[in-house]
């Protein structure tokens, strides 16, 4: 969202639904070997949101180790996910769950269409977020790469667009930077890149396309040291948003050289 600007603000905090946050990375809390390491992964990625996948995720059983236990959620904010939702139905059921349990209202909408590719339904997706909005969420919605449903996605209340940059845990990168590019000029609420990042080269270009933050779980949890991987991944995301604001030099078909050639000796 907006133009880059020659000189980088002291104060490049985003907005979502009414709340400011000065972290562009968000993590979430699934595939990392216990809840203490997925801590350590979200203080040295300087996250302010974790994704929580209700469906999955202990918040609420003293018996076995907590989410909560290890992350604080009066230090971060949690955005309820419906990980592992195939219809509207399921989506809708599970958020009307969480604001009940946990009086969420910010949250984090994703309806796939099959197991194998976890692509989203976007069908499914579009009706989810029609009702969501609705009923008074502010709903961040995971959505295929396609300009046409992300404006669809946007013009029925969406607070936040959420394009794959590749299938979900695939490591891929951005595989349709023009399309994610599309999405970014046309939006008027912010675009994070949601699914597929698999190093801190991908955050980065995610982030130099103009995104407003990247959301990432699988490229963290699934290194070989996911604390390690997590500040790599702040720096990338706060290095593309720099590059971003900079203004990159044109591309050139050919060579142009540094130093000017007229007047040497």
């Amino acid at each position: 969202m907006g133009e880059p600007t020659s000189t980088l603000a002291l104060d490049d905090s985003w907005q979502v639904a009414g709340r400011r946050f000065s972290s562009r990375l968000i993590i979430g809390t699934g595939k990392y070997k216990d809840y203490a390491q997925n801590a350590a992964a979200a203080e040295a990625a300087g996250a302010e949101i974790v994704t929580v996948a209700l469906r999955r995720i202990n918040l609420s059983d003293p018996t076995q180790p907590r989410l909560t236990d290890f992350i604080d959620p009066k230090r971060y904010t949690f955005l309820p996910n419906t990980a592992g939702c195939f219809t509207a139905e399921d989506a809708l059921r599970t958020l009307r769950l969480a604001r009940e349990a946990g009086g969420w209202s910010l949250v984090k909408l994703e309806v796939l269409s099959d197991q194998k590719t976890l692509y989203p339904d976007m069908i499914e997706t579009l009706a989810a977020t029609q009702v969501l909005v609705k009923e008074g969420f502010d709903v961040m919605v995971y959505c295929s790469d396609d300009p046409v449903f992300a404006r669809r996605l946007e013009d029925a209340g969406a607070c936040a667009i959420m394009p794959l940059g590749a299938p979900i845990g695939s490591g891929l990168g951005i595989q349709n930077p023009v399309n994610i590019r599309l999405i970014v000029e046309a939006a008027r609420v912010p675009v994070l890149v949601d699914a597929g990042v698999g190093t801190a080269s991908d955050a980065a270009v995610a982030m130099e396309l103009g995104c407003d933050g990247v959301l990432m779980n699988t490229a963290i949890a699934e290194a070989k040291n996911p604390v390690r991987m997590a500040r790599a991944m702040k720096y990338a995301v706060q290095a593309g948003r720099d590059a971003y604001l900079a203004g990159r030099m044109g591309k050139k078909r050919y060579a142009d050289p540094s130093s000017p050639l007229a007047g040497l000796i």
